[in-house]
């Protein structure tokens, strides 16, 4: 029993040790957006950074910020106050896939089972903030595409992970009568796929699904800014083009498009329901 143990361990290290292999953003779509980046806000970046590690990231340093590096996104760590987790913002949580919620509690983390939903588990940060994990073998783990649309990137949901973590959803809290009015957003402004995620409206964008419900008892809806998860990233191929169109389209950026001393391009706008956006260009060299 011994050895075994030692065996799943040093499979667990070896496994979580080829995250870097894999640890690329995805690959953009016609529009030329691909996931990007999530920025959290938090008091204790060490204890972070340690936890992030845990779940198979990369450490590095970007324009003098911690980061941790995953399949389809980075995870930047910022010193400071927040207002609050993800629970009670615009979007409630994050989640990420994993083949074996096993791998993970050998990793050293403590994995909560999320009562009703086999295969789907949380993870807490050392701050309280949760992390929604799936493995392969969830039930409500696939996407199915709106009639018209056949798009093969996002058929990905739909087999087995093949690697041993990697980022998957974002999930949005907005009042019934506007999840139709997000979702359209979001595939008009990014070229997103629309669907469903299990019994979620659903946009599927290259490295993440984001789903779309309503609040769930008293939970609510404030914008991203200043919480705990400040901001979500996209990374663009053709940047400072998109912004234009973006403009033109209505979008007024709270940052307009410049390109900052560390080598890549940004920009910052806030969705209509309060998600903060930061679209950058750069970061996939990292």
């Amino acid at each position: 029993m011994k050895s075994l143990c030692l065996s799943m361990a040093a499979f667990v290290f070896f496994a979580l040790a080829q995250v870097s292999t894999f640890g690329q953003l995805s690959p953009p779509n016609a529009s030329g957006v691909a996931m990007g980046h999530l920025h959290y806000r938090v008091k204790d970046v060490e204890a972070n950074k340690r936890f992030w590690i845990a779940l198979g990231g990369r450490p590095l340093r970007i324009d003098g910020t911690e980061v941790l590096k995953f399949p389809g996104v980075l995870v930047f760590l910022s010193a400071g106050e927040s207002a609050g987790g993800t629970e009670g913002s615009v979007v409630n949580h994050v989640a990420f896939r994993v083949p074996l919620l096993s791998g993970v509690e050998a990793a050293g983390l403590r994995v909560e089972p999320v009562a009703g939903f086999p295969g789907v588990a949380s993870v807490m940060t050392p701050e309280g903030e949760r992390i929604e994990l799936f493995e392969d073998a969830a039930q409500n783990l696939t996407f199915t595409q709106d009639p018209g649309f056949h798009d093969t990137g996002a058929e990905r949901h739909n087999r087995p992970v093949g690697v041993p973590v990697a980022f998957h959803h974002i999930h949005m809290y907005a009042a019934e009568p506007e999840i139709a009015k997000v979702k359209a957003w979001y595939v008009r402004m990014f070229g997103g796929i629309p669907g469903k995620r299990s019994q979620y409206d659903a946009v599927d964008l290259p490295g993440m699904n984001l789903n779309i419900s309503v609040p769930r008892g008293n939970a609510g809806s404030v914008p991203t800014r200043g919480r705990m998860l400040d901001r979500i990233g996209l990374e663009i191929t053709g940047l400072e083009a998109l912004c234009t169109k973006l403009s033109a389209q209505g979008v007024k950026f709270d940052a307009p498009y410049s390109r900052t001393a560390a080598g890549f391009a940004s920009a910052t706008l806030t969705d209509p329901w309060g998600t903060t956006i930061e679209l950058t260009e750069g970061l996939r060299s990292f």
